[in-house]
């Protein structure tokens, strides 16, 4: 019988070009993993000039599932523009339309916009603070004691280099239009690519906007099938892929001169089981490859590029999902009903406002009077009949007083469905330690459910990927996140409200039992506690005072 090995780790060091290295023993596979040994793949590999193979789809089957998926998000193009149009109507995420046009003239409501506004900061302070310190990576449960000390130092510059990058990259803004989108459609994508070197930050960020992109969803959820739409002219196509494969062409014209835009589909999509890793695919949308070359067209002509990703650049995540549809819903489209009534309302209030400024007038038609020729302005004379009414106003019918009523209503329902104003600074002053425990609770319960899915969907992928940048380009080791070695934590705000619920009740038990005097107090460990609401409320513990042993107290005393 088979001896198991129980698998373990041994201490690593970090070498003169400051990569992590480890002695494993018996499982030396960690130690590779660890150093970026015996990896498949470091980058993008696939020629693309190379013939298709077993785990490459032809460009027909990835026009199929192409033109299914978009069959499938058909329903939700009409629902995502009427969500933008009244909540968001600034980002245009559904729809194409001119830049620089008109969005704002169907808007007589600005509540919805507003707390879209503010629930998107929300999620931006409470998930990922552009301060920082919303990850943290820490050694795992396979970790022995005697290392955990010196592989938590070597995780923790890993933490300070990849938040640098993220501090001088444009993530915080491109991750707030993301939240937006999140916020007003359900669904959004954020691309993370690898920028150039002359650049401050590896990283290049983009909130691409849902009208490009059409999804598939895996049997486990995931959605990682990616197909994005782009039009992009010659020279954005060699500016994109440098060894894109394009088709010769005439001299003279448009698409000489650079003019000519090609709507092509970039693919990503995950390979089989026997292979890991993405395919990428890029592919003429119309067939256009036959545009100029000799000789018979053929389905290989309108592939550009053909190329592999071990860590797929697009993050997509959702608010809430239900079940057995791919997109994502969102709060405003649970509020999307009250926004419209809210909209119809104002317009008409706004419509009777005018009416009751300008007011309606009635004349006798006398055959003196024309009101085609009258000009109701400050010091005119208006010529009458003798004996006729002249010009007479009537009463608005509106009652300003009863829609005012209804307006305030549908607006705190808004505001209710959007958060607004319900995900503010928890420990605000003059707070007592109660509110602050049940504003606290109230914020866990609220975005509980959907800060687990951005967990699995947004901050681990959105971590995996910046890593994986990051030991290409050798500024890290590759490090992996498998719990096993090494664990994400997520550090964020929303994160430790749980921990700042059970911090408050301890300080409100705490503050009863006081009550009972010295005898009740005496039963308290109160070190300990100190040590404890430290960890809970994310204190560094090097401002805290280290715990001796046991042994070592008795022999002080």
């Amino acid at each position: 019988m088979a001896r198991k090995t129980k698998r373990t780790y041994r201490k690593p060091v970090m070498n003169a070009g400051g990569d992590m290295s480890a002695s494993a023993g018996a499982s030396g596979h960690l130690s590779g993993q660890l150093t970026g040994q015996g990896r498949a793949n470091t980058g993008m590999t696939i020629s693309p000039h190379r013939s298709t193979q077993q785990n490459d789809l032809p460009v027909s089957v990835l026009r199929q599932r192409y033109q299914a998926a978009v069959d499938k998000r058909r329903t939700w193009l009409a629902h995502w523009q009427d969500c933008y149009e009244f909540a968001l109507p600034q980002r245009n995420g559904a729809a194409m339309q001119t830049s620089g046009g008109k969005r704002l003239d169907r808007v007589f409501d600005a509540t919805a916009p507003d707390a879209v506004e503010q629930l998107a900061a929300s999620l931006m302070a409470e998930i990922t603070p552009p301060a920082g310190g919303w990850f943290d990576l820490e050694p795992g449960g396979n970790v022995a004691g005697d290392d955990r000390a010196v592989l938590t130092e070597q995780l923790g510059r890993a933490v300070r280099i990849l938040q640098g990058h993220f501090d001088r990259s444009n993530f915080a803004v491109e991750m707030h239009q993301a939240f937006l989108d999140l916020v007003t459609a359900g669904t959004a994508c954020l691309r993370l690519e690898s920028d150039d070197f002359k650049s401050p930050s590896a990283f290049r960020f983009a909130a691409v906007p849902l009208r490009d992109l059409v999804f598939e969803e895996r049997v486990d959820g995931k959605m990682d099938a990616v197909f994005r739409t782009l039009s992009l002219t010659r020279s954005d196509i060699l500016a994109t892929w440098p060894d894109a494969k394009l088709p010769t062409i005439a001299k003279g014209g448009d698409e000489a001169q650079g003019q000519k835009r090609h709507t092509v589909i970039e693919a990503v999509m995950p390979h089989g089981p026997e292979r890991s890793g993405y395919g990428l695919c890029v592919f003429y949308a119309d067939g256009g490859g036959d545009g100029g070359g000799e000789g018979a067209h053929t389905a290989s002509d309108d592939v550009l590029f053909r190329d592999h990703f071990d860590v797929s650049p697009y993050v997509a995540f959702r608010w809430m999902k239900a079940p057995g549809e791919i997109y994502g819903r969102s709060p405003v489209m649970k509020a999307l009903p009250d926004i419209k009534t809210a909209n119809k309302v104002v317009e008409l209030v706004l419509k009777n406002a005018s009416i009751a400024v300008t007011g309606i007038w009635q004349a006798d038609d006398d055959g003196v009077l024309n009101p085609a020729t009258i000009r109701l302005v400050p010091g005119s004379i208006i010529p009458k009949a003798v004996g006729s009414a002249g010009l007479t106003p009537l009463d608005a019918p509106g009652r300003f007083d009863v829609s005012d009523l209804v307006l305030s209503d549908l607006r705190d329902r808004i505001r209710r469905c959007l958060l607004a104003d319900r995900l503010a600074q928890v420990d605000q002053p003059g707070m007592t330690a109660t509110e602050v425990l049940e504003r606290a609770s109230e914020n866990a319960r609220l975005l509980g459910a959907t800060y687990g899915r951005l967990q699995a969907e947004l901050l681990y992928p959105l971590i995996a990927r910046a890593l994986y940048i990051l030991a290409k380009r050798g500024e890290l080791p590759d490090i992996p996140i498998d719990g096993d070695v090494v664990v994400l934590r997520h550090a964020a705000p929303l994160a430790q409200l749980p921990k700042r619920v059970k911090a408050a009740q301890v300080l409100d038990w705490v503050s009863r039992i006081a009550g009972l005097g010295p005898d009740a107090m005496a039963e308290v460990d109160v070190p300990a506690m100190v040590h404890w609401l430290a960890d809970q409320f994310g204190v560094p513990e090097h401002v805290l005072r280290p715990v001796l042993p046991p042994e070592v107290l008795e022999g002080t005393s």
